[in-house]
């Protein structure tokens, strides 16, 4: 069986949850991110590229693999 490579997605968060509402927030913390800075490497799937739309504000794509 072969293996298929999976694409990936990293995001940077680049903005504060402070005054976010709480779905924001939890959005972030489902993306893996919690922190200024913080980069998370994920599957790039149409749901994470829903929660990425959701908080685009607050999170940058750095690269798409």
């Amino acid at each position: 069986m072969a293996k298929t490579a999976t694409k990936t997605v990293t995001v940077e968060q680049i903005g504060s949850p402070i005054r976010r509402p709480k779905e924001q927030r939890a959005t972030l913390v489902g993306l893996g991110l919690n922190k200024m800075h913080k980069k998370s490497t994920l599957e790039d799937t149409p749901s994470v590229r829903g929660m990425i739309a959701a908080v685009s504000h607050l999170v940058r794509v750095v690269d798409e693999g």
